[in-house]
This record gives structure tokens, C-alpha cells and sequence, in this order.
């Protein structure tokens, strides 16, 4: 059985970049690229996925759902401008991201934005997509989970940076079941959760594997080509994901009987929550 929803809330957190270094994992400018394109890549997304839970909110018909859809959003939109904020402090330091940003923003206003349909295929098109992020936040939850255990500090990361990575992600496990509810509760079929896992995790792959050679490729401390090499080493040392792990995520999500409930607990996420520097300035 799922287990019991927290009340979810946005907090209002705020980050000092300014003593930021480029290569904030000291001496890892791979790994640091790998967690910086959550910087270009997510703000675009996750104001995608506002709008269109926005979209789904006069359908849900449980008032439970629906104050849970609610708060998801206003997390969300705070996730958007928080790792923005990194993205502008990434441009300060001569690394714009704009140009590659220009292409996610593409992605999700054009591609997966809203189209002129007749009402009842407009209809499908919205659970279409409600499925794609059901898909994605299962990924952003399994990353949640990483980062809230990765060795970070032990590799001398800037803890500003780190904490943003882990109330983040430590949001993300919070808010894990939302997205997946609320498909369920409009549609839920097996199908469609699984054609759109079937899109969203190779698409995924390849969109964060481009956005870390263009990040190092236009890196002006010229640290070097994107070596996949250099990404395995760093996932032995416990400071980037690893590979096979995400593949077995991806498995576990295509059963008939999956509840992302099953994966792990949110006593993890809380605990963070209650000691992420900026959680608690947010919450005085």
C-alpha cells in the first residue's frame, strides 16, 4: 500500500552563488558538468510540467489529489528559479548556457507543448504527456535518492552546491507518488506508462549525455573532452550515478503493479529537509 501523503509545500529557498568555484567538485570537471546540466535542463522542464498540471487540475475529481497536485506545483516553480539561479551563476563565470538552453526550451514548448486539437484528442494529448512526466519523476526520484547518499562532501564539493542538489532531491522523493497518481487517477494505463518509459529514459539519456559535452566543450577553463571513462571512475568514487543502477530503475517501473511508494521511504528526505541550510532559512 502507498504510504500516507506528507502535505506538501513549496519552500521558499534561496542560494548564495557567489563563492561558487566552476569546478565545484575539486578536481572532477566531468562530474561537476554531469550535476550542472540539471541547472540547464531542468528549469525549462519543470516549468513545462507546471503548466501542465495546471492543465490537469479541473479534472481531478479527489480533493486529496488534487491539494497534492498543488503543492507538487509550487515546489516545482521553486525548483525552476532555484537551479536557474545556478544557471545565471554558470553565465557569470563566462559558461552561457543559453544557446543550449534554447534547444530544451524547444523541446518542451514546441515538442511537448500544447497543440490546437479537437477537445477529445486535446484530451489524449494531455494524459499523454501527464504519463511522460509520470515517467520522468520516477527518474528524478531515483537521482533524489542518490544524491541524499552520495559522498559529495568526502570529495571536498562546494556545500552550497551540494545543498541545493539535496533539498532538491530530497523534494523529489517527497513528492515521488504525485505525478503517478494523478495519471492513474485520469487515465492509468499500462500501455501508455510504458510506451512513455519507453521514450522518456532513452531521451533522457541522450539529452544529459549532450548537455555534458557541450558543458565541458564550452567550458573556458578548457578542461578536456567528455570521456566516458572518466564517468566511470567517478561513479566508482560514489559522485555520479551509476548507469547500470538507473537501467534497473527503469525496469522496476514497467510492472503492472508498481506504486513508486515501493521505492524507498520518505523518512530520508524529511530528515535532509530538517537540516538543509537553506530549507531552514526558508522556513524562519
Amino acid at each position: 500500500m502507498p504510504e500516507p501523503a506528507l502535505v506538501l509545500a513549496p519552500r521558499a529557498v534561496t542560494f548564495d552563488w557567489s563563492a561558487v568555484p566552476a569546478h565545484w567538485v575539486p578536481g572532477e570537471p566531468l562530474a561537476t558538468h554531469v550535476m550542472n546540466t540539471l541547472h540547464l535542463v531542468l528549469p525549462e522542464g519543470e516549468r513545462w510540467f507546471v503548466h501542465v498540471f495546471g492543465q490537469a487540475l479541473p479534472h481531478i475529481r479527489d480533493d486529496k489529489l488534487r491539494e497534492e497536485v498543488i503543492g507538487f506545483i509550487g515546489q516545482e516553480a521553486v525548483h525552476a528559479e532555484a537551479h536557474q539561479g545556478a544557471a545565471d551563476h554558470l553565465a557569470a563565470q563566462g559558461l552561457d548556457p543559453a544557446p543550449f538552453v534554447d534547444q530544451v526550451s524547444w523541446l518542451f514548448r514546441t515538442l511537448l507543448g500544447d497543440r490546437d486539437l479537437p477537445a477529445p484528442v486535446a484530451h489524449q494529448w494531455l494524459l499523454e504527456r501527464l504519463a511522460m512526466i509520470a515517467a520522468i519523476e520516477h527518474f528524478t526520484a531515483v537521482l533524489g535518492r542518490w544524491v541524499l547518499r552520495a559522498p559529495l562532501e568526502r570529495a571536498g564539493a562546494d556545500p552550497t552546491m551540494v545543498d541545493l542538489l539535496r533539498w532538491h532531491g530530497a523534494e523529489e522523493v517527497e513528492h515521488r507518488s504525485v505525478a503517478f497518481d494523478l495519471y492513474a487517477h485520469l487515465d492509468g494505463r499500462w500501455s501508455r506508462r510504458v510506451r512513455t518509459m519507453a521514450v522518456a529514459g532513452p531521451v533522457l539519456l541522450w539529452l544529459f549525455a549532450r548537455c555534458t559535452r557541450w558543458l565541458m566543450r564550452n567550458d573556458p577553463l578548457r578542461p578536456g573532452p567528455a570521456r566516458l571513462r572518466d564517468a566511470h571512475r567517478a561513479a566508482r568514487r560514489g559522485l555520479l550515478p551509476d548507469l547500470a543502477g538507473l537501467l534497473r530503475a527503469t525496469w522496476q517501473y514497467l510492472p503492472r503493479t508498481y506504486h513508486p511508494s515501493q521505492d524507498g521511504t520518505t523518512d530520508e528526505a524529511v530528515a535532509y529537509l530538517a537540516t538543509s541550510p537553506a530549507a531552514r532559512a526558508a522556513a524562519r
